[in-house]
């Protein structure tokens, strides 16, 4: 499919500035100013749409795309040169994979805890269990810093109470948990300047920050940005060069920038209400694409990925250094 005009605007009140996933987060739609630009939306042609699409990995090294379907248990790839889709089956729900640095592969984030994963031949090799006792839970989202640590967080798989927590995963393979009592937790990022680690828990709609010390170390949480019920809930997060939050809107069919103090600058509308992850990708790291879900929907477009035109570059992907 070619590329489509949609509008991008903010909403009235800012402008200038069950056990399925549907469940978790609800069903809402944004509101839109009447005077907005476009943006060209592209949707990627492929054979299968994802149940739930999650954990964006833009890889210079493969210049490609890599990104998950937690409940389909698939792990996609886009190679940008031909568009080539290739797709693997994983062994259990994966909701994430981030490269080694200096070692070929991934480190995967799988329901039963963190692997080394490689892809051609496929093998899995499980490195850690943050919660081994706590079978109804997974691991969701993740995100590597500039030494080489990574960052991640737990969910229950019914998204029914708050057994979720935010980890973090050192490059001798030690895990320390950050925080705890997240029902859905989502998003982590790093700011620009690396001072400020972002996470939300989605159902309540908030996103949090810490102060980000370069050991590794985290001060108190404070809340960031506290989402309208209009704009659905925070899904997953990135970060741009000049140090804007890119937040996908779960249920809010849009994904939106909030600047570095916390305000929302700007949306992107797409044609499918479960928005859940976002990544600039590109040698220039000036396109980005966007996964949904179509899990608990009947949208024609649920579940497909999106390249939109973000008007702005994003960051390098940091790698694990374990």
């Amino acid at each position: 499919m070619g590329w489509d005009a949609r509008q991008s605007g903010w909403p009235d009140d800012e402008r200038g500035g069950s056990s399925s996933p549907a469940a978790c987060r609800g069903q809402y739609r944004p509101r839109f100013h009447a005077s907005v630009a476009l943006s060209l939306i592209r949707t990627i042609s492929r054979d299968r749409v994802d149940q739930l699409g999650e954990g964006l990995l833009w890889s210079a090294r493969d210049k490609a795309v890599y990104w998950t379907d937690i409940i389909g248990q698939r792990l996609n790839r886009l190679r940008l040169a031909d568009d080539r889709i290739d797709s693997w089956a994983m062994p259990e729900m994966i909701g994430w994979v981030i490269e080694r640095r200096d070692a070929p592969g991934f480190i995967a984030g799988f329901q039963s805890g963190i692997a080394m994963l490689t892809l051609d031949p496929l093998t899995v090799t499980p490195l850690a269990a943050p919660e081994p006792d706590m079978t109804g839970n997974r691991l969701n989202d993740a995100v590597a810093d500039a030494h080489g640590r990574l960052w991640l967080g737990t969910m229950p798989i019914g998204c029914d109470i708050p057994s979720g927590s935010l980890y973090r995963f050192d490059p001798d393979h030690s895990v320390t948990k950050i925080d705890t009592g997240y029902t859905v937790t989502n998003g982590p990022a790093i700011s620009a300047d690396g001072q400020w680690l972002y996470h939300t828990d989605s159902p309540i709609g908030r996103v949090y920050r810490f102060p980000l010390d370069q050991d590794g170390t985290v001060g108190p949480r404070e809340d960031f940005i506290i989402f309208d019920p209009d704009w659905g809930s925070p899904d997953g997060m990135t970060v741009d060069a000049v140090g804007g939050l890119w937040i996908a809107h779960w249920g809010g069919s849009c994904i939106s920038r909030f600047t570095p103090a916390g305000q929302r600058e700007r949306l992107i509308a797409l044609p499918a209400s479960q928005i859940t992850n976002i990544v600039f990708a590109g040698d220039a790291l000036d396109r980005m694409f966007v996964t949904s879900a179509a899990d608990g929907v009947d949208e024609p477009l649920g579940g497909a990925l999106f390249e939109v035109a973000p008007g702005v570059c994003g960051l390098p992907a940091q790698q694990f250094a374990g």
